[in-house]
């Protein structure tokens, strides 16, 4: 759960996919089910960062405001169902996300 929540922490920073990357070098090597939602959430938080990227880039043409919300949204609402299902002890694979880390 401490993968994908602490992706909130430095979210605001662009730096969401450190709390991730943080957990699956501490606690991945010890845990195969926390190095899998901790890969998850860092493929996720690096997909997001470059959807973001996109997005201010597109703010030159007017629709980057509405993909800039709608990666929001997503960010929000992923990352809160990838904490409950690893509390609930269940995997959890994030939509739309590319697969950087294995």
């Amino acid at each position: 759960m401490a993968a994908h929540l602490s992706s909130f922490v430095a979210a605001y920073l662009a730096l969401g996919f450190l709390g991730p990357l943080v957990v699956m070098l501490v606690a991945g090597p010890r845990s195969a089910y926390v190095r899998r939602h901790a890969v998850e959430a860092l493929n996720f938080n690096l997909t997001a960062l470059i959807y973001i990227a996109v997005s201010v880039l597109l703010m030159i043409v007017l629709i980057g405001f509405a993909t800039l919300v709608a990666v929001g949204i997503l960010y929000l609402v992923a990352v809160i169902l990838g904490a409950l299902a690893a509390g609930r002890g269940e995997e959890y694979r994030y939509p739309f996300t590319i697969r950087f880390v294995h």
